[in-house]
């Protein structure tokens, strides 16, 4: 092998052979030395999107773009660390509530979590709508906090699989996002730095999510499953529907809002489903229950206990943020205005087209289409039905939380335009459960 080049390696990937794991860690150590140019690196990956990798290639992917930097240890706390990680939807608000409830079960939820990008919005961005909070702690109070307080959620700090950020700023202008290997690398590698013992994925699937079809979602979810097994990890995977919002709201201060409307015992439905079947997964990767049902029963103890709560103001104070949004979300930033989105029409609300007020989000402020572009925590919409609700003509179908309702108008009507009407159809939030 210490004769090979680089640009051996790359043909026999291009080739369709298999790269042994010293072979791939090779690569990455160089890319990340700067010894491996990015146009050489942007072929290697383009024979990997079009020729795959064994589940031994992807696990030693995997290994080699966690080692490119710290891996933190958290052994010194003794609760079982379990993380979820979301594929990413529209009014996925999910690890906000979550992850108080879960710590609250006796489970450690080490979480790093990430900004919108996009039609999707970010937990991190969310988190920021709460004054004062702060999500850019270093490792030493992240580890602390896990350990004392039962969770902290911070970004992505430099010293975190390093390579990971290089390669997928290059994967984003090369046409090679979607490859199944480097997909699964990427979410890994940054998971397993936290030092987690297990993992719960929510691979979403639908117009609103990554994964258009629940083949591909399934194919994604199963891959996840098995390299993070290979790599010494619980791993499983819940598959969820994003064909419409998760909850009522998109937008950051507003969806904030609606988790701790949960961690209350109140709140949308299908939200509280998510959060129970995700946390329950974690629960049982944590040894924390024995069947889903002891699972769900602890969480749903935890709420009407309010001890979800009580960690989450916890959370709140330790990171810089003040505590008393969750008994006051009243504190959280909101406009002055809001406007009422009409149904031009009477019948049965059988679609709500995520992608599109995704986007309407976006175009209102509340999210970003460049990384460095900052986001109004305020503004957003807040549906007034889901699907299957039946509506007259004239009743609110949404309401924009706007600074200024002049100028409204195109955004009321791409609102509008993603509610469609007709014969009700249930559709089933959980998809489908993919377990090692």
């Amino acid at each position: 092998m210490s004769n090979e080049t680089l640009v051996d390696l790359i043909r026999t990937k291009r080739d369709g052979g298999a790269l042994s794991g010293p072979q791939i860690q090779r690569i990455i150590q160089a890319h990340t030395a700067g010894e491996m140019a990015d146009y050489q690196m942007t072929a290697f990956l383009m024979a990997v999107f079009f020729r795959g990798m064994t589940d031994d290639e992807t696990v030693a992917l995997t290994e080699a773009m966690l080692r490119s930097g710290e891996v933190i240890d958290l052994s010194d706390v003794a609760r079982p660390k379990v993380d979820k990680h979301s594929t990413g939807g529209v009014g996925d608000k999910v690890s906000i509530c979550l992850a108080p409830l879960v710590a609250a079960c006796g489970v450690a939820v080490p979480m790093i979590s990430g900004r919108g990008l996009g039609h999707t919005g970010g937990t991190l961005d969310k988190l920021e709508a709460i004054p004062g909070f702060d999500v850019n702690q270093d490792v030493p109070t992240f580890r602390r906090l896990v350990d004392e307080v039962g969770t902290c959620l911070i970004g992505q700090t430099g010293e975190l699989a390093p390579a990971d950020k290089r390669i997928y700023a290059l994967r984003d202008v090369s046409g090679t996002v979607e490859a199944i290997p480097l997909i699964v690398a990427s979410i890994l590698s940054k998971k397993l730095a936290e030092g987690i013992d297990a993992l719960v994925l929510d691979v979403k699937v639908g117009r609103g999510a990554f994964m258009k079809t629940v083949e591909d979602a399934r194919a994604l979810a199963d891959a996840l499953v098995r390299v993070g097994t290979g790599a010494g990890k619980q791993v499983s995977a819940i598959l969820t529907d994003m064909s419409a919002p998760l909850g009522r709201t998109v937008g950051n201060a507003i969806e904030t809002r609606e988790a701790i409307e949960i961690l209350h015992g109140d709140g949308p439905d299908d939200l509280r489903a998510c959060t129970l079947a995700l946390g329950a997964e974690m629960l049982l990767l944590g040894g924390a229950a024995s069947t889903e049902a002891e699972a769900i029963e602890k969480l749903e103890a935890a709420i009407v206990s309010g001890e979800g709560a009580r960690v989450f103001e916890r959370v709140i104070e330790a990171q810089g943020g003040d505590p008393s949004v969750v008994e006051t979300p009243d504190k959280l930033p909101s406009t002055q205005y809001t406007v009422e989105v009409l149904a031009d029409e009477a019948g049965t609300v059988v679609g709500i087209d995520p992608l599109e007020i995704g986007l309407t989000a976006v175009s209102m402020g509340a999210g970003r289409t460049r990384a460095d572009q900052a986001v109004d925590p305020a503004v957003g919409i807040e549906l007034c039905c889901q699907r299957g609700d039946a509506v007259e003509k004239g009743q609110p179908l949404a309401l924009l939380h706007v600074h200024e309702p002049d100028g409204v108008d195109p955004t009321a009507v791409r609102v509008r335009q993603a509610f469609s009407f007709g014969e009700a159809a249930e559709t089933p939030l959980i998809v489908d459960r993919r377990r090692g």
